[in-house]
């Protein structure tokens, strides 16, 4: 009985975690895009399967880790495959212990979203699209970004209090 208990109580927070990674469609980029607050947005746009995308993630959770009090949300958008999402997308984040918000892109069609990202984004991953309305900065990279990279973008856009 013991047993059943302990595997049954590890397969509820399993699921609590499954429940964290919230579907979004191409829709949500345009609210991103929408909103009129002091936030930073980093969003990353990855995939498991994807190396680059992978070995960048730890620069992100950085950032992530060192700027949360400052008003910089790190969002990071996965592409992976959506019959995938319970048997690699979550282990992966948990695994991989990884902090900062994750939503899955729910779009059957990338055509349907990637130009609400950038006109000139090709599709390719890893990208990353930075925004602070407040100081009326839009960044977009495609291709990989390093911790540097970000701090040098988001360091200018912070108000100090």
């Amino acid at each position: 009985m013991k047993k059943l208990t302990v595997i049954l109580v590890l397969f509820l927070c399993y699921n609590l975690h499954a429940q964290q990674i919230k579907f979004v469609d191409g829709s949500w980029i345009e609210k991103i895009k929408a909103k009129t607050t002091d936030t930073i947005y980093v969003i990353n746009f990855w995939a498991t399967w994807c190396k680059p995308c992978v070995e960048e993630l730890p620069d992100f959770e950085k950032l992530n880790k060192e700027f949360s009090q400052k008003n910089v949300k790190v969002i990071l958008v996965s592409n992976d495959f959506k019959k995938q999402i319970n048997t690699r997308l979550i282990p992966f984040v948990k695994k991989n212990n990884i902090k900062s918000e994750v939503v899955f892109m729910n779009e059957t069609n990338p055509n349907n979203w990637i130009e609400k990202a950038d006109k000139i984004w090709s599709g390719a991953l890893p990208a990353t699209m930075i925004i602070c309305h407040s100081k009326h900065f839009y960044h977009f990279n495609e291709g990989e970004t390093t911790y540097k990279e970000l701090v040098k973008l988001i360091e200018p856009l912070i108000t100090i209090k």
